[in-house]
């Protein structure tokens, strides 16, 4: 048997031995990365992963809180303490960039509907100093939070959702597909920006009780992943999160009923845009879930490449669209699919639209083909495996799988999702992209009616 190492990533081939004749079969490689995971006390996860290739080591931690966990009234929490957790802590009352900058790191936070994370990426020998922050934060952060601090953050994701959303070209679009793919009260029906009634009217009893109730150690699962010795890490982890008081557990949104869509919705907007554009939304398998896979290979056969159906009927050939792309858009409650499409000058976007439905109807006919399935995995084989280049994007991966799978080796599974997909795989799944959809049109505005003309 021979193993051997990239970046990180161990690889094991059976059958391989002495150049003579080759095996009658090869047995498949198998795809780990080398971790170990334990958990504190006080219920804080830990995953310690060593790759020793780069004198640099990565910290992760993710909170299982996002947008989805947010209750009437309070959208963009979780967004908002994004912000919030980099304003400083108790014993390091200050921009909580500074130390670690001053050090060449790596530092940001980003939150989604289904969780929030944060992650520092340092010279080995600093790795005292960022798991030192981020356990100050966890456990500190609400003695140093100030109304002034605040509302300064207040007004900061408030500009961000103008530059993000309003004052975007297109920047409205998710907004609209969100609130109308999902009824009100679902938890995806509020993108992650949140509300501005919502963030302006946010007290500072409001924030600290939701930190109080989602930012625990129980809450949590911190991986460490790069240069560093596993006995000093664990030490380390012991000293500065092992006395941090666990809380009540809570109870993120696991579960949800279905949103089901049973005709189709148009929905026409116009704004300061060049061009006119059109969505088609439909909903979709869960991320993990039978049938993600197969949609994400539908979206290679339908828009990867100059070769893809779309682009060379409706770009190439026909040159009705100027762009095209399909793709799912995974999420752990429930995810949607969509279709998108740039309209070429002087062609009428409802014309696209029955141009896109005229070749999915042919795909949920007539199915695709096995090269075109096999060409469509060699591809996101490939673009698995660039995932994981970076010891950032590893210890990321393997909080992922833990959090959303309760499995951190899931990752030789998750592959074998895509490898496992068969041409009746994608044709069921397209097949589910039916009547019940949202058709998004964004266009620009009517000059003539602006001027009074």
């Amino acid at each position: 048997m021979l193993s051997f190492t990239i970046l990180g990533l161990s690889l094991t081939l059976a059958g391989c031995g002495p150049k003579t004749a080759p095996p009658a079969a090869v047995s498949p490689a198998k795809l780990s990365i080398p971790f170990e995971e334990y958990d504190l006390d006080n219920g804080l996860h830990v995953i310690l992963s060593e790759d020793h290739s780069v004198p640099f080591v990565q910290t992760n931690l993710w909170y299982e809180v996002g947008a989805k966990d947010e209750v009437e009234g309070r959208s963009g929490f979780a967004h908002l303490f994004e912000h919030l957790m980099f304003q400083g802590s108790e014993n390091m009352d200050g921009e909580y960039f500074q130390p670690l900058q001053r050090v060449g790191a790596q530092i940001n936070g980003t939150t989604n509907m289904d969780r929030t994370n944060y992650f520092e990426g340092v010279p080995s020998e600093r790795l005292p100093l960022a798991l030192w922050l981020e356990a100050d934060r966890m456990g500190f952060l609400l003695p140093a939070l100030t109304q002034e601090k605040l509302d300064n953050q207040k007004l900061v994701v408030r500009n961000e959702r103008r530059q993000s959303y309003e004052n975007r070209p297109y920047g409205m679009t998710w907004w609209w597909l969100f609130e109308n793919l999902y009824p009100e009260g679902h938890p995806y029906h509020i993108p992650t920006i949140g509300k501005h009634e919502d963030i302006d009217a946010a007290t500072l009893e409001d924030v600290k009780d939701f930190f109080k109730q989602w930012y625990l150690p129980n809450n949590a699962s911190l991986s460490i992943t790069g240069d560093f010795d596993p006995e000093e890490a664990k030490a380390l982890v012991q000293k500065y999160f092992g006395d941090l008081p666990s809380g009540p557990q809570p109870e993120p949104v696991l579960t949800v009923e279905p949103t089901v869509l049973t005709e189709e919705t148009i929905i026409r907007k116009t704004d300061d845009v060049p061009h006119d554009k059109v969505w088609i939304a439909w909903h979709s398998p869960a991320m993990y879930k039978p049938g993600d896979a197969e949609l994400d290979t539908l979206s290679s056969i339908l828009s990867s490449g100059k070769d893809s159906r779309l682009y060379k009927a409706l770009v190439q050939d026909k040159q009705l669209a100027q762009d095209i792309s399909a793709y799912q858009v995974s999420m752990f409650l429930g995810s949607f699919y969509v279709v998108e499409a740039t309209a070429s000058s002087g062609i009428d976007p409802d014309v696209l639209v029955v141009e896109i439905d005229t070749l999915l109807e042919n795909v949920r006919e007539n199915g695709v083909t096995e090269n075109e399935v096999e060409l469509a995995k060699i591809n996101w084989e490939a673009a698995f495996y660039r995932g994981l280049r970076s010891i950032s994007s590893k210890g990321n991966r393997l909080n992922q799988y833990y959090i959303q799978t309760g499995d951190t080796n899931y990752i030789q599974k998750d592959l074998d999702r895509f490898l496992s997909v068969t041409p009746e795989g994608v044709l069921t799944a397209a097949k589910g992209l039916g009547k019940g959809r949202i058709v998004l049109h964004i266009g620009p505005e009517d000059e003539t009616q602006e001027e009074g003309k």
